[in-house]
């Protein structure tokens, strides 16, 4: 039984670490595939062109920067006839939005970027992302543009703005010009901040498109060439194309609460293992991102206070100390270099009230199991209920808890009566009429 038992945990955990690994090869950090269940319906229909769709609706970071670099390569391991981003930003860093474009601009697979949907935009760093693409194509009620370098932390002199101003003018013109689009609009965006609704950027021959949905966008491309930064021409084939949609997947809360799983439960071992390789992988991604020692330290003395509440019970003092460290915490571990890079006020309250308070709760019922003395032979069945497996007068066989003991009773018993276990000499256990709580004490 034990080996079998064994066996099955094992293909379990093999299972689930396939699993793992391939999402977190696709996953966050990663991309994983969400495909329509018609592409595996029909022979026929397998011979429909594939269509990649990349979400990007956050601020452009290195973050959002690997992802779309994974997408690119997603999409041609995949043979897709395009990517197609979807894209709603205010903007972001310029260190990252240079790999982007060059990643758009070096990919084997035609880029579609479209600002989509209605109230979407493509602001500063999306511009020079929308228009680094193959095909250019904007969602009416969308706009684009305000594309003017912003500085955090203060503006610099006057020469270093120029030099900066230029250099991002150059680095425009240089892929805009390729592109046949306009370059005095695109500059304009640049250096006046100006913004295009999708008819202006359209009529400006900013964008090459403007439609209200994915499905007509890639019904007007099929047929289309397009003229990639090589000079070579491009025909899309994308009539009836399917649309497999990369999504990012939470790798490091996930692998959180299975490693806190695995100390709720010690021994299972699968939790744990899965756990700490999501955890890994995530923190992988995240190094990315610049790390607060501070904050490190403040999420330090949060456990601290939440075990010293556990074992000395300080009245819910510790604890409301050790959740508001793990909120101040949480809330400054990323050193944001825009605000929406930041972990947000709700996400830090939810995580520091839900793990805080599951933490000290559990934690102080496992110290008080561990107080309690073990009970074990004659000790263990003393307050138990027992069956009268003969006539006691005084003394017979009862049966407690499975196991059958000598006992005497106070009083004599029939055989079957109810009885409980009041204590015992050694192995003789002294037993008494079981009265019912709701006749304790009653009189007639």
């Amino acid at each position: 039984m034990f080996e079998r038992t064994r066996s099955f945990t094992m293909s379990i955990a093999f299972g689930l670490t396939a699993v793992a690994m391939a999402a977190a090869f696709w996953g966050r950090p990663g991309l994983g595939s969400v495909v329509s269940a018609q592409q595996v319906q029909a022979p026929l229909q397998a011979q429909a062109p594939l269509v990649d769709k990349f979400v990007l609706d956050d601020t452009i970071q290195p973050v959002s920067q690997g992802e779309l670099e994974r997408a690119i390569k997603r999409a041609d391991a995949d043979g897709a006839q395009a990517l197609l981003i979807q894209m709603d930003t205010p903007g972001g860093l310029v260190d990252s939005m240079r790999p982007m474009v060059a990643a758009m601009m070096a990919s084997r697979v035609p880029v579609i970027v479209f600002v989509s949907p209605s109230g979407a935009r493509a602001g500063s760093a999306g511009f020079f992302l929308l228009e680094a693409a193959d095909v250019a194509a904007m969602a009416p009620g969308t706009e684009a543009g305000a594309a003017h370098v912003v500085f955090e932390g203060g503006k610099p002199d006057e020469t270093m703005m120029q030099k900066v101003e230029n250099d991002a003018e150059a680095f425009l013109r240089s892929y805009v010009t390729q592109r046949n689009r306009n370059t005095d609009a695109a500059v304009e965006a640049l250096k006046n901040s100006h913004s295009y609704t999708a008819q202006e950027a359209l009529n400006q021959h900013l964008i090459d498109l403007v439609e209200n949905n994915d499905a007509q966008l890639l019904a007007a491309l099929d047929g289309r060439q397009v003229k990639r930064l090589d000079g070579s021409q491009l025909t899309l084939h994308l009539a009836g194309a399917h649309v497999a949609v990369l999504r990012p997947s939470l790798f490091l809360v996930s692998g959180a609460l299975l490693i806190y799983l695995e100390f709720h439960s010690p021994g299972t071992i699968v939790p744990g293992a899965l756990g700490t390789l999501m955890v890994v992988l995530a923190i992988f991604a995240l190094n990315l991102l610049p790390i607060r020692f501070t904050a490190v330290m403040l999420l330090a003395a949060a456990l601290v206070l939440l075990l010293l509440e556990a074992k000395f019970g300080g009245h819910g003092v510790l604890a409301s100390a050790g959740i508001l460290c793990l909120l101040f915490g949480t809330l400054t571990l990323v050193a944001a270099p825009v605000p929406e890079m930041g972990v947000t006020p709700w996400v830090a309250l939810a995580v520091s009230v839900g793990f805080g308070g599951i933490t000290a709760f559990l934690v102080r019922l496992a110290m008080r199991a561990r107080k309690r003395k073990a009970l074990i032979g004659a000790d263990a069945m003393v307050g138990c209920r027992a069956v009268a497996m003969e006539p006691l007068v005084p003394e017979g066989h009862v049966l407690v808890e499975g196991e059958i003991w000598l006992a005497v009773s106070s009083d004599p018993a029939p055989k079957g009566a109810g009885l409980r276990v009041v204590s015992h000499e050694q192995t003789l256990l002294h037993v008494a009429p079981d009265v019912p709580a709701a006749h304790a004490g009653a009189a007639v």
